[in-house]
């Protein structure tokens, strides 16, 4: 073997022939565990790492290969992680620049850092190497995947959530898609830094939010719907009841009354599910003073609507939607999906009655996130809705605009009259 040994930043680790002998070391390994009989999972850590760096270095010496002390060291490293951790997934998910992991097959790992996705030279050995890991994965959180069943959603202990899906569904091998969970969740002032709204939207939304409007969060996927919604939560006035209800806990609300539901699968049994629906109705009884949903996706979304237009104020929530327009379209279609019995018009005006504004977020082709419209819901008329433009995003220039400062909805006039 030709290696390479350029030095750490340039060499060995991120050479073709790392990975080739880290495939070598990885087989050799557990050939050496299968001999020497051992429990490798029921050891302590120190001792894994006191054995797994014996035989690297025992294996090293048997093949004279030109290894260096420091390269010895990162394999060592490397092998504990790939026997008794998350193999090369574990300096991905130690990485706080990575905020998404996602693998496809043995050969193709993928990050995002800044928006962007750009494929890692990381790899596993095989198909049966990285079902491996999603089983250690979900090993902790008593959820399981095989023929059977084979696909699962999760949320790691770190808060990240991940998505697992093997063959036969996964025609490429299996596949994880890893959501990692920020320590610190990002700050208004954060987004303001990142260009992703200016001041004048900022203290816009900021003083609806304290006004009580209710609120939803439209984008795509990876837009930022959940961090934009996180950071208008911190609005909130303190000394009010809140109640979230997500399929992964991901909100961090900096708030001293909040209550944290979250959804659940059903069992190997097939029993045992708690849907968004079944939290939503649960929640109108926990006397909320605002009640915040992750997502729209389904049913729930008839009792979210019920729930705006009965007095529950200051509700927020997010749905995919590459418009305002579509997302009210999105909220209307999901109520015919959920068995909504009145006419076309009723409940557009039902939508128009709950929703007040909406606010789009998008990832822009260099990775920025912006959010390029907030739009008031006026009502409906000639049964289309009506919605007002009060901020939007000119892609052409490269900034944020006032479109109109005087909606209809006397909540947001207060909120623009508080500010200006």
């Amino acid at each position: 073997m030709d290696l390479k040994l350029y030095g750490y930043d340039f060499g060995l680790k991120q050479a073709e022939d790392y990975q080739e002998l880290k495939f070598q070391l990885h087989r050799h390994l557990i050939g050496e565990i299968e001999r020497d009989r051992i429990a490798l999972f029921d050891m302590p850590h120190q001792e894994i790492e006191n054995y797994v760096r014996d035989k690297v270095t025992h294996y090293i010496a048997e093949k004279r290969l030109p290894v260096s002390g420091y390269d010895l060291e990162n394999l060592s490293e490397d092998m504990v992680n790939e026997l008794a951790g998350f193999g090369p997934l574990e300096t991905l998910i130690k990485d706080e620049r990575v905020n998404d992991i996602l693998v496809n097959g043995a050969r193709q790992i993928y990050v995002e850092r800044d928006g962007r996705l750009e494929k890692t030279s990381l790899r596993f050995i095989d198909d049966d190497h990285v079902l491996r890991v999603i089983r250690r994965i979900l090993s902790h959180l008593g959820r399981r995947i095989d023929e059977a069943s084979p696909m699962v959603d999760a949320r790691l202990p770190d808060g990240s959530r991940v998505n697992a899906i093997i063959p036969p569904l996964a025609l490429k091998g299996p596949c994880i898609s890893i959501r990692k969970f920020r320590k610190d969740p990002l700050q208004a002032v954060d987004l303001v830094r990142f260009d992703t709204f200016d001041a004048a939207m900022l203290n816009f939304l900021t003083s609806a939010v304290e006004k009580r409007c209710n609120i939803l969060v439209s984008g795509g996927t990876g837009a930022g719907k959940t961090t934009l919604l996180n950071v208008l939560s911190r609005s909130i006035p303190p000394g009010e009841r809140i109640v979230t209800i997500e399929d992964a806990a991901e909100l961090q609300l900096d708030h001293e009354h909040v209550v944290q539901l979250e959804t659940r699968p059903a069992n190997i049994d097939g029993i045992g599910e708690v849907d968004a629906r079944d939290l939503v109705r649960n929640a109108l009884r926990m006397r909320p003073d605002r009640i915040i949903l992750g997502e729209v996706r389904g049913e729930e979304v008839m009792d979210v609507l019920q729930a705006m237009n009965t007095g529950h104020d200051g509700c927020m929530s997010t749905v995919h939607a590459n418009s305002p327009g579509d997302a009210m379209l999105r909220l209307e279609m999901l109520a015919g999906l959920a068995g909504f019995k009145g006419s076309e018009n009723t409940l557009r005006q039902m939508i128009a009655a709950a929703v007040e504004m909406v606010v789009q977020i998008a990832r822009q082709p260099n990775g920025q996130r912006k959010v390029i419209s907030i739009a008031e819901v006026s009502g409906v008329r000639d049964h289309q809705f009506v919605l007002n433009e009060l901020f939007a995003y000119d892609v052409a220039r490269g900034q944020f605009h006032a479109v109109n400062t005087n909606p209809t909805n006397p909540k947001l006039r207060e909120a623009f009259g508080g500010r200006w």
